[in-house]
């Protein structure tokens, strides 16, 4: 598939800087995955449009303030002594992904001056990385220390900052900490939000219990997988980056139950999608008999237009970015013309995309 069938216009206008007031008062496109019928309704209807009997799936990962600005450590003095002091220029790094209590990969910018064994401060110094290794595409596997004895964590959620996506062209603010999270988010790790998730309020989730309907959680920590840019010509010849996930056994129980049933499953969110289809991929490759596998694994699956959903019936997702890997996951289930179809009609209908954007029902 060309990637060029993944097109579509929209105006900079739309794509939202910053969320809403209310996290339930987003507007929210119903889309019939069959006939590509659409309806314009708020996110705030949803316990009412409900079939009664779904069970939904979240992710529970938490976005941690993956995003530091430091600054280079002079080299070794002639006489062999360390400089204290942090050289000239700025040093962004961008976790990805934890190895070990102090050890992370990373993307760097700019990262040709960041060679191994370089340094980088934070802050006043109380925090400092070394480059031990250079990876795939560009990322290095940095070695964080703290001066004060501080847990690195612990350091790292201090100075940090929330990494928005490039789109939102603003500096995070301190209300990005909670309002760039799900009411799901416990498990932190992600270097975003599962977006889908941050419509949702404890208000609209007693409605939604209160019509009986079950609601259950795993968690895939977003990583560069979800936002790595297409730069094939086509899909096929993409390679997705990997993305840590886990999924207990209760929820897996519950999946296989309401399956058995018949009852619809509801992902919220791409990155549910993504979990839940691996892990049924990892089942049916061995013969456990178990819908999806449990446990923790990587993800690495590329969902594209022909893939079989063996999970996923419903999907409730935002709004995503031309050409890129999630809207090639949405077309897959819902169909590439009525997707885009949907999308021109959103676009001309005035809906915010994007993060901090309105969202799609897919059934």
């Amino acid at each position: 598939m060309q990637l060029s069938e993944l097109d579509y216009l929209l105006p900079a206008e739309q794509i939202a800087q910053h969320p809403l007031e209310n996290r339930d008062a987003s507007r929210m496109l119903m889309l019939n995955h069959v006939s590509g019928a659409n309806e314009d309704r708020f996110f705030a209807d949803l316990p009412g449009l409900l079939r009664g009997d779904e069970l939904i799936v979240v992710n529970n990962a938490r976005v941690i303030p993956a995003r530091l600005i430091g600054r280079r450590v002079k080299a070794i003095a002639l006489d062999g002594s360390k400089e204290s002091s942090p050289a000239e220029g700025e040093i962004e790094i961008l976790l990805s992904r934890q190895l070990d209590d102090a050890m992370w990969e990373a993307l760097v910018r700019p990262g040709k001056k960041l060679h191994v064994g370089q340094r980088v401060q934070f802050g006043e110094g109380e925090l400092e990385a070394e480059i031990i290794a250079h990876g795939n595409q560009g990322q290095r596997t940095l070695r964080f220390s703290s001066s004060k004895g501080a847990a690195v964590n612990a350091e790292i959620n201090r100075l940090g900052h929330i990494p928005l996506p490039p789109y939102i062209d603003r500096a995070d603010e301190a209300a990005d900490r909670e309002r760039y999270q799900t009411i799901f988010a416990s498990q932190p790790g992600a270097i975003a939000a599962p977006t889908a998730g941050l419509h949702f309020t404890s208000e609209i989730i007693e409605k939604i219990r209160d019509r009986g309907i079950e609601i259950c959680e795993l968690t895939l920590h977003v990583g560069l997988g979800t936002f790595q840019p297409i730069r094939t010509e086509t899909l096929e010849a993409h390679v997705m980056h990997s993305e840590a996930y886990e999924i207990s056994a209760k929820t897996a129980e519950q999946i296989c139950r309401a399956k058995s049933a018949g009852r619809p499953i509801l992902a919220v969110g791409t990155t549910t999608v993504r979990a839940l289809e691996d892990a049924a991929l990892r089942a049916s490759e061995t013969d456990s008999g178990q819908l999806v596998a449990t446990g923790k694994a990587e993800a690495r699956l590329f969902i594209t237009p022909g893939f079989r959903f063996r999970v996923v019936d419903v999907l409730l997702t935002n709004f995503h970015l031309p050409r890129s890997t999630l809207l090639a996951l949405v077309c897959a289930l819902a169909g590439r013309e009525r997707t885009l179809a949907a999308y021109r009609h959103a676009v001309e209908a005035g809906y915010r995309f994007y993060s901090y954007g309105d969202c799609m029902l897919i059934r």
